[in-house]
């Protein structure tokens, strides 16, 4: 007995809604075609199952589902600095984090191959990432922001001993993963201008770079090598932030400055550059991720703070496209 095409439609259709492209009757069997932007592999795989149950109660005795979905276009902000101990990828997990919060689709990726420390910092430790047509699936966080690290691919407190190839192919697989919707990924990169930096570089362009300074000469001296490594890539520079920029002490509410004061502001100025903001040395900040809650996720001051960065890195890529 063939199928009502017009019957099969309307059951199909109540089943995927908008997400409903063709939907053609042959005999006892129904093809359709479903757009998937967007969705996660569990939602692919719970829209088709009830595709498929819909059609089959409008007498399908075979159901053959596709699926296409529009090409995103993905573009990677380089967070980078100089050296290590400057706050990098706290400054990265908070980026992410305060744009996926400013209604961005963000993902995250910890390309520190021999430090990895944003499982940590976005609570996803001990998770590991499942794979799909040779391609990882990012890990998602409670903060709305999927994230991938090589924290998620070996044991925990294990050492990586790889020499420079092996590295920047596995910074590759982070990159090159099932990313879904996401249309920005922030990649927190290792301290230096080393292999991975190279590798980001040449396979893996980057639409940008913010530079993490904290205002100490030494620091600045060494955040001016990172700044000159993407320049020589031909990679935009976005801005610079000035981390760990004063600090306030809880009990008596005296401001000190341990590590100076506007140094990166000042030296952003005599570049050339953008100064996207300054993030003080708050201890609410290291207690929050340490344990897991990065402090963009909330309505802190220092919330405030990322959001205030996160804004104009979101600007800045809106009018260089």
């Amino acid at each position: 007995m063939s199928l009502d095409q017009t019957a099969l439609e309307q059951a199909v259709r109540m089943a995927a809604g908008a997400r409903l492209q063709t939907v053609k009757a042959d005999g006892e069997t129904a093809s359709v075609i479903l757009e998937v932007s967007g969705l996660d592999r569990a939602g692919r795989d719970a829209l088709e199952a009830k595709v498929k149950e819909a059609a089959r109660a409008a007498g399908a005795a075979d159901v053959r589902v596709g699926m296409t979905a529009e090409r995103v276009t993905r573009r990677i902000v380089a967070v980078g600095s100089g050296k290590g101990g400057v706050g990098k990828s706290t400054l990265s997990a908070n980026l992410a984090v305060a744009m996926a919060k400013l209604g961005r689709k963000v993902g995250l990726v910890d390309a520190d191959i021999y430090g990895p420390s944003q499982p940590r910092l976005l609570a996803t430790e001990g998770r590991k990432p499942e794979a799909e047509n040779q391609k990882i699936h990012p890990v998602q966080s409670p903060w709305g922001v999927p994230m991938l690290s090589m924290g998620h691919l070996v044991q925990p407190g294990q050492a990586i001993a790889w020499r420079g190839p092996m590295a920047g192919n596995a910074l590759g697989q982070l990159i090159d993963a099932h990313w879904g919707d996401a249309e920005i990924i922030v990649v927190d990169l290792p301290p230096g201008t080393g292999d991975v930096q190279l590798t980001m570089l040449q396979k893996h362009k980057p639409a940008g770079a913010v530079i993490v300074s904290t205002p100490q000469d030494l620091a600045l001296m060494d955040a001016a090598r990172a700044i000159r490594l993407f320049e020589q890539g031909d990679v935009p520079l976005i801005g610079m932030v000035e981390n760990m920029a004063g600090y306030v002490c809880p009990h008596c509410g005296e401001s000190s400055d341990p590590f100076g004061q506007g140094g990166a502001e000042a030296a952003a100025k005599t570049m050339g550059l953008p100064f996207l903001g300054r993030v003080p040395l708050n201890l609410s900040i290291r207690q929050s991720s340490d344990a897991g809650e990065p402090p963009a996720a909330g309505n802190s001051s220092e919330a405030a703070i990322f959001a205030g960065i996160a804004q104009r890195v979101l600007d800045w890529l809106d009018v260089n496209p």
